[in-house]
């Protein structure tokens, strides 16, 4: 019986120990691990919030941040560092290489802090996005007070996260005024704003009893990657050709409906990628679609080219730019000034290229068969006043009325027939005098008649 007792007593013993040190390598627990390696901005806000939703999704019990960021976005920083505290679950971050500016506000609020060899972090200034000088006092105060009240929530020296903002706060054995705290490695681990060195996660996870942990890590999902290829500047330029040519074709031929509903596709697979990262904002897709309705309203309703069109054009433009970058409202200090030169060159390229393609295309559509059978200008009857069949050799030089307003295409009336036709560019209004230039295709060329 004693020998029965001693050996029971020997297995429990073992077999608590072989729970202890399952419990110690990290069996059953699980680490998810996701990247900020980019700028802080409204794309990156977002991969931030997915990366969290999915981790909180797989009841995951450690979350560390791979960091190697200059910086971003002061806004977008905030609302990182906000989603952090936030959390009930403990994050780290690693930083392998830099944290700077707004990357150092985001690791100051985890919970713990690694580095790799030659990591630094801090360089908090605020600045401007146009030439990199320091942005006003009042962006910097308020800096400052994430800093303090982030270091504070995570039990670090506030004094020092505030100047690792401000130039003129002076640290006696820290730093001098004049300049702002940037900390290597080690004289982070000394100021307590790392708690180690480590070449990679894993040796982190090892360090914390963690190797056999599983390893979650984030992926961009499918959806993420097609959001990620229309947010590709070559692509948005295609796309705003397609809108504008939607538009005009559709202004000038009413009723067909397939430049419309072209137009319509690319404008939902323009904006939808921008709204989704947080750069298109709902007034600034409202300004677009004032300006297409101003335009409409200048070719339907009121004769000529005036205030309603040029007004027009500015706003679909403005809605297209502003769309494409991290402005506030019209405040533009924090956008980048290759991000807004890149928007304006896209745009404007855009649509040059795409009135170049509606000028150069117009006289041929009619010649399509696949436009003919859409527009039925195969069932106009000669004796309804319309025609699209005639003599081009009687025709070339005669002169006639306009009978529906040319922009440029529209019709025009000769003898009391009525002929599809098209100008060189110019609108002419209703009732104008012009004359027959060109007869080639099914489609008459003209021009104003000036005696």
């Amino acid at each position: 019986m004693k020998i029965y007792f001693s050996s029971l007593l020997l297995f429990l013993l073992l077999s608590s120990q072989l729970v202890l040190a399952q419990t110690d390598t990290g069996i059953d627990k699980k680490v998810f691990t996701f990247k900020i390696d980019t700028d802080i901005d409204p794309a990156m806000t977002r991969r931030v919030k997915l990366a969290l939703e999915k981790a909180e999704q797989e009841d995951v019990d450690l979350i560390i941040i791979e960091m190697d960021t200059y910086g971003g976005a002061v806004n977008d920083a905030d609302e990182i560092r906000t989603m952090i505290l936030n959390l009930k679950t403990p994050v780290y971050v690693f930083i392998d290489k830099d944290a700077a500016s707004a990357g150092a506000l985001i690791s100051i609020a985890t919970d713990s802090i690694y580095m790799a060899p030659g990591g630094s972090i801090g360089a908090a200034t605020v600045v401007n996005g146009t030439d990199g000088a320091a942005a006003p006092d009042k962006y910097q105060s308020y800096m400052r007070s994430m800093m303090r009240s982030t270091a504070e929530a995570k039990g670090r020296d506030p004094k020092i996260a505030e100047a690792m903002v401000d130039e003129k706060i002076e640290i006696e054995g820290v730093s001098e005024a004049g300049s702002v705290i940037t900390f290597s490695v080690s004289e982070a681990e000394k100021y307590g704003f790392c708690e180690g060195q480590y070449d990679s996660i894993k040796d982190i996870l090892i360090a914390q009893n963690l190797e056999d942990a599983e390893i979650i890590e984030y992926e961009t999902g499918f959806s993420e990657k097609i959001i990620a290829f229309f947010l590709n500047p070559a692509v948005s330029g295609f796309l705003i050709l397609i809108i504008i040519g939607g538009l005009y074709f559709e202004l000038q031929t009413p009723g067909v409906g397939f430049p419309i509903l072209a137009s319509m596709v690319a404008v939902l697979l323009y904006f939808t990628p921008y709204y989704l990262n947080g750069l298109a904002e709902n007034w600034e897709i409202m300004v677009f679609f004032i300006g297409v309705i101003l335009l409409a309203v200048e070719l339907f309703v009121i004769p000529g080219f005036g205030i309603f069109g040029v007004l027009g054009i500015v706003g679909i433009l403005t809605g297209l730019v502003l769309g494409m970058i991290p402005n506030q409202n019209f405040n533009f200090d924090f956008v980048p000034a290759a991000d807004l030169f890149g928007a304006l060159l896209t745009v404007i390229l855009a649509a040059i290229a795409s009135v170049g393609i509606v000028f150069w295309l117009t006289p041929k559509v009619n010649e399509w068969s696949a436009f003919k059978f859409i527009s039925l200008s195969t069932t106009q009857q000669r004796s309804e006043g319309y025609t699209s069949s005639f003599n081009s050799a009687l025709l070339k030089g005669k002169t006639g009325l306009v009978h529906s307003r040319l922009r440029p295409s529209g019709k025009i009336e000769i003898d009391g027939d009525v002929y599809d036709a098209y100008s060189r560019g110019e609108f002419i209004d209703q009732g104008e005098k012009i004359i027959v230039i060109s007869t080639e295709g099914t489609s008459l060329k003209v021009k104003k008649w000036e005696a």
